[in-house]
């Protein structure tokens, strides 16, 4: 079973994680943080992963620390779900549309962690939420995740559209990096032998 729960406890945020690799895109995700939640729940349903976070933060100061460290305790369960990468595909990618925005993301579930992200946002908010927390999250997702991740927006007008357009895409090219190769017959995707 590639599954994972993590605790996060700080000064600052209370985080538990269930997370499901082999999941048919179930979400229970609560952070207390509404676009957060919503990108939350995006990411599980297009990686088809089962994915329950509770999170309680410091939000009477910002989102940043509840954001960022849902990423970490992310990154972590799926460090813990995926063991020893035993034959998954291990690369993904995706061009995603979604009305003007087009982003691109390429992943490497390589343990070592490496983000490159190309996206400008036109505004600085989206609501309530500071768009430069999409980053924050993929900064401490990949990183404790052990993801090389590049991300690319294309195209885009629409800073909803564009951060949205981010999480479908990473989440689409993670599904088909978390999915067992038929022809690797369990052995670990890396001439090294281990990841």
């Amino acid at each position: 079973m590639r599954t994972a729960q993590i605790t996060r406890k700080t000064s600052e945020t209370d985080i538990e994680i269930t997370l499901d690799l082999d999941g048919t895109g179930t979400y229970d995700n609560a952070t207390g943080v509404g676009f957060f939640d919503h990108m939350l729940d995006q990411l599980a349903r297009h990686a088809m992963l089962n994915l329950t976070i509770r999170a309680t933060g410091d939000l009477h100061i910002d989102d940043h620390h509840t954001v960022e460290d849902t990423g970490i305790a992310l990154g972590q369960a799926l460090t813990q779900a995926l063991g020893d990468k035993r034959g998954i595909t291990r690369y993904g990618s995706c061009l995603l549309p979604m009305d003007d925005a087009l982003v691109r993301c390429a992943l490497d579930l390589s343990g070592r962690p490496y983000l490159v992200w190309n996206v400008d946002m036109p505004t600085q908010k989206i609501g309530t939420f500071d768009t430069e927390l999409v980053r924050e999250f993929f900064q401490a997702f990949s990183t404790h995740g052990g993801i090389t991740l590049h991300v690319d927006a294309l195209h885009g007008l629409n800073s909803h559209h564009i951060a949205e357009a981010a999480f479908k895409s990473v989440a689409r090219a993670l599904r088909d990096a978390l999915e067992a190769d038929p022809r690797a017959a369990g052995a670990v995707p890396s001439t090294k032998g281990a990841l």
